[in-house]
């Protein structure tokens, strides 16, 4: 899966650039959030996920590996633009209590 990443203060903006965040793309993309989620790197780390549209169980996984490593340092992980499936599929594993999600990277800077 590629990605850009980009610094904005405390906060780190992670774009996804795919359509499918499944078993195929999720070690790389965990691998990523392993060097992101430091604390010297950011407090907030900010998942702009306007390009996916499926998520998997792998998917979600890599995404609690993020929340799990940023929570260690009292960070925190932001999901941008989540799609009504993937929001639906958050709903249905509890993960929407887990996650704070937003619109736009915009209203995620604010909070």
């Amino acid at each position: 899966m590629k990605f850009d990443v980009k610094k904005n203060g405390k906060s780190v903006i992670l774009k996804l650039r795919g359509k499918k965040l499944d078993a195929t793309v999720c070690p790389e993309l965990k691998a990523e959030f392993l060097v992101l989620c430091k604390p010297k790197v950011a407090q907030v780390l900010i998942v702009d996920m306007s390009e996916v549209q499926f998520c998997d169980s792998s998917g979600l996984s890599a995404l609690l590996i993020a929340h799990l490593t940023m929570r260690e340092h009292g960070g925190r992980v932001h999901l941008v633009q989540v799609s009504k499936k993937v929001t639906d599929l958050m709903k249905i594993s509890q993960l929407d209590r887990v996650f704070t999600m937003s619109d736009t990277v915009a209203d995620a800077l604010e909070t």
